[in-house]
């Protein structure tokens, strides 16, 4: 067994840093045990450098498995940054003739970023096969539970790729996991093999919570104005619609002198990188996104995130305000609820959970729908190709629409509480709650929002830079009428 002082020395050669945080050396430790982990640490806790330090220990590759091409680029950069050259993302950002060089030479990489899809693909599964893996990594697990029944399935395929592979010592990570979503990871990974589980809280005590309420959009329009110019920035601004996004970001370019921008899948591959890089480098103060951007992206200072839609449910309402304050300074998390965004939110379950007349009209008439039947005739046919029965199809479909539908319940429970939101939260996530409520810690109902005790108000220094370092973009905004 490596030493504390081995694992340390490790530490600081490789990344730089003299000490670990929370969690990281017991799972690191399991991981050099040859012992698979579920670690669910709470964001900003440094996940990453588990698997990167123990690659690094054991110099074989580390496959990780993630969700998002922003997450990818932003680990990449990371690591790239730290010293590491054998690191690729297999991702649609690569040209053709890259890809096609990285697939078929994976073994020259020691770390190698895919998605769950790009499993599918015989020729990088034969290549996987190939290697001597120190690691395979499952980043943003709960996906498994989240995303795998009715969005992406190839996410449930994992376990049995695991398998292909010969049990290679496995690593799942997530900042949010209720027992129910614990228990969806393990079984869908690691079935009856045995696996040590690593929980440390949610909470992230830096982040004040508050929910302002409004009776229509242009009350909210008129908030989101207000806060954007007087929060500290950067932010971030989430929304449940790609539309409202790029809208909403327009707006704060005209009303402001913030450099704003917009991230979602209905934008270029090449776009979003632009977006993600200005970012990460300082040059937007905003950026107005759907879910698509953020996760695991480690910019530490970001200083609030509003929502401007309700989330779908309080695990990715966590993990989305997880990106402020990662640099443990004072943050804030802001949630608009207007009564009509429930309403939004049931559509979007109605959309993407197919009925029980869609599933038994595709399961009877599967050969002439294929590939004709969009995104839930995609997701049927993963079903069928399982062999299940357009019954059991119904009953899956059914228990996830339910699950959906308490989820929601349950973020709207956290909105209209009057009681303590923090201590709401942890009681979600099965956390014993032994603080005690101040000012610092939560808006309480009816209660206005301590921006200046909280310091979280502009300096008249930080508006007088912001001025001068954005007046040439409103010149040409102007110019141009952009």
């Amino acid at each position: 067994m490596i030493s504390d002082k081995k694992l340390e020395t490790a530490l600081k050669q490789y990344f730089g840093f003299s000490k670990f945080r929370s969690g990281q050396k017991e799972v690191i430790r399991n991981l050099l045990s040859r012992e698979s982990t579920l670690a669910i640490l709470p964001t900003g806790t440094g996940k990453s450098l588990c698997y990167q330090l123990v690659g690094k220990i054991y110099k074989k590759p580390v496959v990780i498995v993630s969700p998002l091409i922003s997450l990818m680029q932003d680990q990449v950069e990371q690591l790239r940054f730290a010293g590491e050259k054998k690191v690729i993302a297999l991702t649609s950002v690569l040209s053709f003739k890259r890809k096609e060089y990285a697939v078929s030479h994976l073994s020259q990489f020691d770390f190698i970023y895919l998605a769950p899809e790009m499993l599918n693909k015989k020729e990088v599964v034969e290549n996987l096969f190939q290697l001597d893996l120190a690691l395979f990594v499952v980043d943003e697990a709960h996906c498994i539970s989240k995303w795998g029944p009715d969005f992406r399935p190839d996410y449930l395929g994992l376990g049995e790729l695991r398998r292909e592979l010969n049990f290679p010592t496995t690593l799942a990570l997530t900042a949010t996991a209720t027992k129910r979503v614990e228990e969806d990871i393990i079984g869908n990974l690691f079935g009856t093999q045995k696996v040590k589980v690593i929980r440390h809280s949610v909470d992230r005590p830096n982040i004040f919570l508050a929910v302002e309420k409004v009776a229509n959009q242009k009350e909210k329009n008129k908030k989101v104005i207000k806060l954007v110019e007087r929060l500290k920035a950067p932010g971030l601004i989430y929304f449940s619609s790609k539309k409202k996004a790029d809208e909403i970001a327009q707006m704060i370019r005209q009303k402001t002198k913030l450099n704003v921008s917009s991230y979602h899948a209905g934008r270029s591959a090449i776009d979003r990188y632009t977006v993600q890089q200005q970012f990460m480098l300082g040059k937007l103060d905003v950026i107005c996104a759907t879910s698509a951007f953020g996760m695991g992206v480690n910019k530490k200072n970001i200083r609030y995130v509003i929502h401007y839609h309700l989330p779908a449910d309080l695990e990715s309402y966590l993990q989305e305000i997880g990106r402020a304050g990662r640099d443990g300074q004072q943050s804030i998390a802001i949630l608009l609820y207007q009564e009509s965004d429930v309403g939004l939110q049931r559509r979007l379950i109605d959309m993407t959970l197919p009925e029980d007349e869609m599933i038994q009209y595709y399961m009877d008439n599967a050969q002439k729908l294929t590939g004709h039947a969009g995104e839930q005739g995609e997701l049927l046919d993963y079903y069928r190709k399982q062999g299940l029965s357009s019954e059991r199809v119904k009953e899956i479909f059914s228990r996830r629409r339910s699950d959906k539908i308490k989820n929601l319940n349950e973020i709207l429970a956290y909105t209209n509480t009057h009681h303590c939101r923090r201590a709401y939260i942890k009681k979600y996530f099965g956390e014993k709650d032994n603080q005690i409520h101040d000012r610092s810690c939560c808006q309480l109902s009816g209660e206005e929002l301590p921006l200046k005790e909280l310091k979280m108000i502009k300096t008249e220094k930080e508006n007088i830079k912001n001025f001068d370092d954005n007046s040439y973009q409103r010149v040409i905004r102007k110019l141009f009428n952009l």
